[in-house]
């Protein structure tokens, strides 16, 4: 039995800025009020990134607005919070990112079953003259669509 999958937030500029190498799904640590804030779409990954300390992976700058039916005095909404994957897959990922201008980044949140999941990328950074390209490249796409569509 398939479920759908419904994202809650997307990094928008993850691949326009990123060449998107490999994508993994981890889990994150939450409270119960950032869960119901996160079910109802309050969360915010622009900006954010994913740091390695200890051994364990951390999401970084990521806007969880409080949950606004209950009173959290003294809540961070850029708190830290930890992934969840393997170790296996941590150490390999670690290994990566020690490689010249590799990074990990936050792709999208989402709901798997009653899970809150994030899909997560090793990317490398584009050039200037890389976006340039993507852009010509997705307005000549653009272009071609409306005029096929036109013809018909």
């Amino acid at each position: 039995m398939l479920f759908s999958m419904p994202t809650l937030a997307t990094n928008k500029q993850a691949h326009f800025n990123y060449d998107i190498i490999s994508q993994y799904e981890a889990g994150l640590v939450l409270t119960g009020a950032e869960v119901k804030a996160i079910k109802k779409s309050m969360i915010s990954l622009k900006g954010a990134y994913i740091t390695h300390q200890n051994n364990e992976l951390w999401l970084k700058n990521c806007l969880i607005s409080p949950y606004q039916i209950k009173n959290q005095s003294g809540y961070d909404p850029y708190n830290l919070r930890k992934i969840l994957l393997k170790r296996s897959e941590i150490d390999s990922l670690m290994g990566k990112i020690k490689e010249k201008g590799l990074t990990l980044l936050p792709i999208n949140v989402y709901t798997k079953k009653a899970l809150i999941k994030i899909k997560i990328g090793l990317a490398r950074g584009r050039k200037l003259h890389d976006k340039r390209q993507a852009i010509k490249k997705r307005d000549l796409d653009r272009q071609i669509g409306r005029a096929l569509r036109d013809k018909n």
